[in-house]
């Protein structure tokens, strides 16, 4: 029997996208738009067992790691920056708000790094909202989460469909809102600053039995006359062309460009980094910081390709905007970006 399709949405928030009915779900399943993605075992196993890496001995002798800087004072300032933590991580702060993004302070059996933190995880403070992109593991960390909520008690977790009862394992009454894809969160009457939950091209797996269980997602936050984007993890899609339609051109664009090899195996999960300068275009963005490379081993491709890949095709003038290529734990002051 075919599963029942049903919509789903968070009743209370804002839809923002005309005649948009809320996520589809295949029974319990989550939807990448109007297609179930259902990752196969069987990719798995050719990855793994069945194929080689053409670049193995490439990846073996790429030592390369990003620049590390320490970053501890920036969460005791009051300035609008951004910084990049590592991976897919970042401290931003908007007309005097702070945001914290998927935040991985740890390291795991699974997921070593391969450069320092450039803070001490206990140094994570002040922060208003923390907003959790989807479920993976090198985004939705417990131990993290813990850490900072124990930190910053009067935080508040925006977070997608599905989400709450991890959360709240991880944080025992910790606040969070969820919302589905073109909703925009309810920050109360005095904010500063507009988030909005919208579409990625992925997935959701934490367990034997949660397979999209959990919706996943990016944020878009506007702050004052900017529109600042965090595409989460995410593989090419009409998506992009559809944000841009409903915003216009972005401001800031924080884009994954990393964990793309080999493509069977990635690429209806991640955008190569070809693909992440494709979607700034169409995006129309004014500014590139790359995320989702350097700082853990995830697939075949050598550390250094994806930057490498991305500043070529930037020198080559194909990418219309401005890219940025900071060190781990550097301030950047986005409001002096032109």
């Amino acid at each position: 029997m075919p599963a029942r399709i049903t919509f789903v949405r968070n009743e209370t928030l804002k839809t923002i996208r005309p005649g948009y009915p809320g996520n589809k779900k295949f029974g319990a399943q989550f939807a990448n738009g109007e297609t179930l993605f259902t990752p196969r075992f069987a990719d798995v196993f050719r990855w793994k067992v069945l194929s080689s890496n053409p670049q193995k001995e490439e990846k073996k002798a790429d030592a390369w790691v990003p620049e590390v800087v320490p970053c501890a004072e920036a969460f005791l300032s009051t300035d609008d920056m951004l910084v990049w933590l590592g991976h897919s991580t970042f401290l931003l702060r908007a007309a005097g708000t702070t945001l914290l993004f998927d935040p991985l302070l740890f390291d795991s059996p699974f997921l070593r790094r391969r450069h320092p933190l450039p803070c001490r995880p206990e140094d994570v403070r002040g922060i208003d909202f923390l907003l959790i992109s989807h479920g993976h593991r090198d985004h939705l960390d417990e131990k993290s989460v813990a850490q900072v909520a124990m930190r910053n008690a009067r935080m508040q977790i925006l977070a997608p469909l599905g989400m709450t009862p991890l959360l709240n394992d991880m944080a025992p009454g910790i606040g969070v809102q969820e919302a589905g894809w073109w909703q925009q969160f309810d920050l109360g009457p005095e904010a500063a600053i507009d988030i909005y939950y919208l579409p990625a091209m992925h997935w959701h797996r934490r367990g034997a039995t949660d397979l999209n269980k959990v919706l996943w997602g990016s944020f878009l936050i506007r702050a004052n006359d900017k529109l600042i984007y965090f595409a989460g993890d995410t593989a090419w899609g009409p998506h992009f062309e559809q944000i841009e339609q409903q915003f216009g051109p972005l401001d800031i664009v924080l884009m994954p460009i990393g964990a793309y090899k080999p493509p069977f195996m990635m690429q209806l999960s991640h955008v190569n980094p070809h693909e992440a300068a494709k979607a700034c275009n169409v995006l129309r963005a004014g500014h590139l910081v790359p995320m989702h490379h350097g700082t853990f081993d995830l697939s075949d491709e050598p550390a250094s390709e994806p930057l490498r890949t991305l500043q070529d095709v930037a020198h080559g003038q194909m990418l219309r905007g401005d890219l940025h290529t900071p060190a781990v734990g550097e301030i950047m002051c986005w409001r002096e970006w032109e």
